[in-house]
């Protein structure tokens, strides 16, 4: 989103500068837990509108609360949907996650649709709550723009075996690998034959100065995947929030039985 007053600084510039970010991947629509994320420290929030539902009243919602509390937000949005993506940037989302990214030529598509002219197609319009509403210059609205972090998903055999040519693709910022999609894509095989894949996706980006995102169930599993060189850790929230639930009413019923023992 276009700024005023104190320079913000951008996630792609913290990338650049080698930091390491972490972010919760949201498909629950509540805004309450973006501003949590916000008060608890985190960099970013990932606001899935492939699997969640991809309403953007709801998500103007969650990015106003985001603002509030100076995290950033960036929307995973469809495949192929560059009308949602174009939607999604007018809002102020930071950057984009483009799943189902099989080639260069979709890795093209996806830059193509977070990008203004030249860098891409995206429509050019300052009066969006990007542009604060038309109250900005062309100019500075598209230099804000140009901070737009463009991540490319990885979810299929193919895309692994295209991963450097994906990864070095101009106007790709990050790979993310969805191990989800890669284990269905590939028959489900056993779990060294998608860490195999997964590594080479991660190799390519790296070897194309690309940060690569990481998906992440706990914190020891998000320092492993430090350890292994990811800048982007993001934390499954449905994962976290569910096990936690788990282990409190196991943990009730536990006590329970003992007391009554």
């Amino acid at each position: 989103m276009t700024a005023r007053g104190t320079p913000h600084r951008s996630l792609k510039q913290r990338l650049a500068d080698g930091e390491r970010l972490r972010g919760i991947l949201l498909r629950l629509p509540s805004e309450t837990l973006v501003e949590m994320a916000g008060v608890a420290g985190f960099d970013y929030v990932v606001i899935d509108c492939e699997h969640g539902p991809a309403d953007t009243a709801l998500l103007q919602q969650h990015l106003t609360a985001a603002a509030a509390h100076g995290i950033d937000v960036l929307v995973r949005v469809g495949s192929a949907e560059p009308a949602l993506a174009l939607r999604c940037l007018d809002l102020g989302a930071a950057g984009l996650i483009h799943p189902h990214v099989d080639s260069r030529e979709d890795a093209r598509r996806a830059v193509a649709a977070s990008h203004y002219p030249p860098w891409g197609e995206r429509g050019f319009a300052t009066y969006s709550r990007a542009g604060r509403f038309g109250t900005v210059t062309a100019a500075d609205h598209v230099a804000a723009s140009r901070e737009t972090l463009v991540v490319a998903m990885v979810e299929t055999r193919r895309a692994c075996a295209d991963a450097a040519a994906i990864a070095g693709t101009q106007g790709v910022d990050a790979v993310l690998v969805g191990p989800a999609d890669l284990a269905a894509d590939c028959g489900f095989p056993e779990p060294c034959v998608v860490d195999g894949l997964i590594a080479r996706a991660h190799n390519a980006a790296r070897a194309n100065k690309r940060a690569v995102m990481t998906i992440v169930p706990t914190l020891d599993a998000a320092r492993a995947a430090e350890r292994q060189g990811a800048q982007l850790i993001l934390y499954n929230m449905a994962h976290v929030l569910v096990a936690t639930l788990r282990r409190l009413a196991s943990s009730d019923r536990t006590s329970a039985a003992e007391d009554l023992g």
